[in-house]
């Protein structure tokens, strides 16, 4: 008998840059994604869009730390600032967070990725 679909946590285990961005959603490596996502240096994992960016949301950013200089935040359609303290608690693992909205994070992103830099990107989907 076969199995019924086996649904898996979203994951694409490679740097890629994002080709596009909207309607909810991503695209990169010739593959689409539906809600947000989290680029790490062990690839492109989909991102449960949090009501809060905070340390529970970050957490895989943390344990990647060592690999990572800067961790883009694209915030949505507009940017705001993160909690002092998770800002600190980054810093304090040696990543530098820059806040600023979805479509700015991805192009920034693109350039860093492009440059081999150490770099991921946090992207909460815009429609």
């Amino acid at each position: 008998m076969r199995a019924g679909i086996e649904v898996r946590a979203a994951h694409f285990p490679g740097r890629a840059p994002i080709d596009a961005y909207g309607n909810g959603g991503f695209r990169f490596a010739g593959m689409s994604h539906r809600g947000s996502i989290l680029c790490l240096p062990s690839g492109i994992h989909g991102w449960d869009s949090p009501a809060a960016i905070d340390l529970e949301s970050l957490a895989r950013v943390l344990e990647e730390a060592a690999e990572i200089d800067v961790l883009l935040v694209g915030m949505g359609a507009d940017f705001g600032r993160l909690d002092p303290v998770l800002t600190q608690r980054l810093r304090d693992a040696g990543v530098v967070a820059d806040t600023m909205s979805t479509g700015a994070a991805v192009r920034t992103y693109n350039v860093l990725v492009a440059e081999r830099r150490p770099v991921a990107a946090a992207l909460v989907a815009v429609d």
